[in-house]
């Protein structure tokens, strides 16, 4: 039988890569806004406790197993700021957040420009669920002195992938969910919860 599981997310761009990776899966993924849940006070201080929230808030509101994950972008010069912040930075989403990022960047040398993508993603079976399946994963790159690329969202246009030479917005959706730091950690969760089943 298909597992119905609600995502925990209002972000058009989490819930298209969450859809598209989990495709082959034998889940059937429902939106929260399909039960008007609301997104969840993110008061966590890290990404694991905000994951958590999320989830457990889902599965709390529609008697269902909820997925969730928390993610953004540490910034090694920042001290790994935007962190937990990061779709919050400036307060007025994707433009203004990257328009920020490259104002707190302007003076950084090429050298010290390392950042990282992180994703927490958890799967809580109820919201009372003591022993939530966690999995987490990163994805290197630098940040980039302009925005470059449409595919994507958040802060894919200014992150810069060795590996392909080329920032994450530029790269094919597929080859980015097989490489990225949602893909790696999306396919840490499932093995996990293939060993449960």
């Amino acid at each position: 039988m298909t597992q119905k599981v609600v995502l925990a997310t209002s972000n058009q761009g989490k819930l298209r890569e969450f859809i598209r990776m989990l495709s082959s899966q034998d889940m059937q993924i429902l939106q929260q806004s399909e039960f008007n849940v609301s997104d969840a006070e993110e008061t966590g201080l890290t990404f694991v406790e905000n994951a958590i929230l999320k989830a457990r808030h889902a599965a709390k509101i529609t008697g269902l197993p909820a997925l969730a994950d928390d993610s953004g972008i540490e910034v090694d010069a920042l001290k790994g700021q935007p962190g937990i912040y990061s779709a919050r930075y400036s307060g007025q989403g994707d433009d203004a957040n990257n328009s920020k990022l490259l104002a707190e960047m302007q003076s950084v040398p090429e050298l010290e420009r390392t950042a990282r993508f992180r994703c927490c993603i958890v799967y809580m079976r109820h919201a009372d669920d003591p022993s939530p399946i966690i999995a987490d994963a990163s994805w290197e790159g630098i940040i980039l002195h302009e925005l470059k690329g449409a595919n994507g969202f958040g802060y894919d246009p200014l992150f810069y992938v060795p590996t392909h030479g080329c920032s994450s917005a530029e790269i094919d959706p597929d080859e980015k969910n097989r490489i990225s730091h949602r893909g790696q950690a999306l396919r840490l969760l499932l093995a996990q919860l293939e060993q449960i089943q």
